[in-house]
């Protein structure tokens, strides 16, 4: 393991357990819809971007290396998984964690399945995360085609996603 992904690993460790600890500590009732609306608005920015940034990859991989609509593309890439995804992504997790151990989300199937498709879309974004950095290395491999069909898959978890909350069938 390299050492970025390290101090990944350590940062994702401290911040489970700040958020952890917080829940813990401070169980309040009256914040428990804050944080509920705080995490829904995080999710749905968070997911905006999951749903575009692949889009924009499409037209990128569509563009010649070089132009200037690749390299706009590079800087539009970025500032979206920068100033969009990350922190979104960031605030969801830091809020689901607090609703979690707060002990007002209760854990039952529909929430675990839930929870393992929030695992595969974190996944999933960090897939996105390194095809950035390809594009910006102009290091792109995979075709405009492969693009288009990879565009689904953070639709195809939301619907998974929404459904565990909404229809709770299991």
């Amino acid at each position: 393991m390299d050492s970025s992904v390290k101090k990944k690993v350590v940062s994702g460790v401290i911040y489970i357990m700040f958020f952890a600890i917080l829940a813990i500590t401070w169980k309040s009732v009256h914040a428990y819809p804050w944080i509920k609306a705080l995490h829904v608005i995080a999710v749905i920015s968070w997911m905006a971007g999951m749903l575009y940034l692949p889009r924009l990859f499409v037209y990128h991989a569509a563009s010649k290396v070089g132009s200037d609509v690749s390299e706009q593309f590079k800087v539009m890439e970025l500032k979206l998984l920068k100033i969009i995804i990350n922190p979104a992504m960031i605030v969801a997790w830091g809020c689901g964690i607090w609703l979690i151990f707060s002990g007002f989300v209760p854990l039952e199937t529909w929430f675990i399945i839930k929870f393992i498709l929030v695992l595969v879309l974190s996944g999933f974004h960090g897939v996105l995360s390194k095809a950035q950095k390809r594009f910006a290395m102009d290091e792109n491999t995979k075709s405009e085609k492969q693009w288009r069909y990879l565009n689904e898959v953070p639709t195809l978890l939301m619907i998974g996603v929404v459904i565990m909350v909404i229809v709770r069938p299991f």
